[in-house]
């Protein structure tokens, strides 16, 4: 594995490069799904904003679940160039949309809808960073023929020891929940409001929660790490908005003729 691309005296982090690509890649998702709703809207400025905020909330979401490293060296957690949570990137990028959707001629949860195909790609693009930058986000040690080993990553394998490689595992599944959600959030569909960000929470949730019990997180609470608890929560919070929304019976929202049912 490569963390880093040396180039003179500079070096490049391979996690930043696919967090680049990530964030291109789910602003062309969006941006097909703004335009086979005809919605005029900049995915590019809407991408920027929310992969900032999430990057932001994904340190944050770390920082703040490891107390006694924060106390111990707080600059350094901060400054790290490891060290990320999904869900904190999840949060805050949640809210960076809600903020963006009235600027874009959208309703809040019609915004969350459109996002949700293009989140989940830049998710599993974004995860072959961690396989990249070998940074602790593989799973446990593996005898199966595609098991790999991080000799040079950012937190190393011991010699010899192969493991799961869980950042592939996880982007095939992101793009299957990606063409899921797509094909879902066809216009013709008329869905509700909601249901397909509530979609969203609950197949990103069981993804994670699933590839948890391979990965070398420590279980924290009630045998579960951080992650579970988390992905706990997305599920229990994707069913109680799904089953909101059917109840409301809104219109989505989101193209120029229903605008005017905006959520």
């Amino acid at each position: 594995m490569y963390p880093f691309i040396h180039i003179g005296r500079f070096s490049i982090g391979t996690f930043g490069i696919m967090l680049w690509l990530a964030a291109v890649c789910a602003c062309w998702v969006l941006h097909r799904n703004f335009r086979r709703w005809k919605i005029d809207a900049d995915a590019i400025g809407i991408v920027a904003i929310s992969t900032v905020a999430g990057v932001v909330g994904a340190k944050l979401w770390h920082v703040l679940e490891s107390p006694q490293l924060l106390r111990q060296d707080p600059l350094g957690l901060l400054l790290d160039r490891a060290g990320f949570a999904w869900f904190g990137g999840l949060v805050l990028g949640i809210v960076a949309l809600l903020w963006q959707s009235k600027s874009a001629g959208l309703s809040k949860l019609g915004m969350l809808d459109l996002a949700a195909p293009a989140a989940a790609v830049g998710y599993g693009v974004g995860r072959l960073g961690c396989l990249t930058s070998g940074d602790g986000d593989y799973g446990i040690a593996t005898n199966l023929p595609w098991g790999m080993s991080f000799p040079n990553g950012l937190v190393p394998t011991p010699p010899g020891v192969r493991v799961h490689p869980t950042p592939i595992y996880e982007l095939i599944v992101a793009l299957l929940i990606a063409w899921f959600l797509w094909k879902r959030g066809r216009p013709e569909a008329a869905r509700s409001a909601g249901e397909i960000t509530g979609e969203y929470l609950i197949l990103s949730g069981l993804a994670r929660f699933l590839v948890e019990f391979i990965r070398i997180n420590p279980k924290l609470y009630w045998g579960m790490s951080n992650a579970q608890v988390a992905s706990v929560g997305s599920v229990i919070a994707g069913v109680l908005l799904i089953v909101w929304a059917r109840r409301a019976g809104r219109s989505v929202a989101i193209s120029p003729v229903t605008r005017a049912a905006k959520v």
